[in-house]
């Protein structure tokens, strides 16, 4: 039953293909319009080179980006939990801008930080910074309140209440804000680099598009999915190292 249960989504992706496959085929929809995915895989072997290098660029906006929205959402986590005023001022503050989309604001970017991996990096920070702090607070504020006071009592200060208790218990949570700021990494470099880059995905992807080349548009799409994935699970394969109990538990 878990077998089947594992193989569903991909029996589900197998049908949805077939399926496109042959609307194309019957329907004769021309390759500027809809590529069948046999075109789209096609394109992508053809251009996996070419993929690959803009694909480079764009995965090192990511890293840096995640790298900066983990340190900054780690140490707003901290406050946001030790000091509830400090809560109170910067939680609504943090939930507006949310409401503001990365597409508008990075040309914003670009003004002021020119064309060059700034703009791109930042972008991914603010698409990452937000799901990573507030999993990571919220990790931090579940800890038993009796627990808390023990160790207290035990003379235990508040760096090492911190260290100690509070940063262990609260990696479960952190890593599922991690893991869903790793699958937004990659979108938010390649949103980026529309607006302004002469390199990766979001590069490739603009050139494409406007050529109407949509078996190489379909191509750029299919590494995206595939370097989102392969982000997360990098989080994943970090998270059963710093947690054995939850490869035990997958298991």
């Amino acid at each position: 039953m878990k077998r089947l249960n594992k193989l569903a989504p991909i029996l589900v992706i197998i049908v949805l293909l077939t399926a496109w496959e042959f609307t194309v085929k019957i329907a004769h929809i021309p390759l500027y319009v809809l590529p069948a995915p046999s075109a789209a895989i096609g394109t992508f072997v053809q251009e996996f080179p070419t993929l690959i290098r803009h694909a480079g660029i764009t995965v090192m906006e990511a890293l840096a980006g995640m790298g900066i929205a983990f340190a900054i959402a780690i140490a707003i986590g901290i406050l946001i939990d030790a000091m509830p005023t400090f809560k109170k001022c910067i939680y609504p503050i943090l939930v507006v801008t949310q409401t503001v989309p990365v597409i508008v604001l990075a040309p914003i970017f670009v003004i002021y930080m020119g064309f060059g991996y700034a703009p791109k990096i930042l972008t991914v920070v603010l698409m990452c910074f937000f799901p990573i702090v507030v999993s990571f607070s919220d990790g931090l504020g579940q800890m038993d309140k009796e627990y808390l006071n023990l160790i207290r009592t035990y003379g235990g200060s508040k760096f090492q209440l911190y260290k100690i208790v509070k940063i262990p218990s609260a990696m479960i949570s952190l890593l599922s804000g991690l893991k869903v700021a790793a699958t937004y990494s990659i979108s938010g470099a390649v949103v980026g680099e529309w607006i302004a880059a002469q390199s990766g995905l979001g590069y490739y992807l603009i050139r494409a598009k406007n050529g109407y080349m949509l078996d190489k548009v379909f191509a750029c799409v299919l590494i995206i999915i595939i370097l989102s994935l392969m982000m997360n699970g990098v989080v994943k394969l970090f998270g059963y190292a710093m947690l054995p109990s939850q490869r035990k538990k997958r298991k």
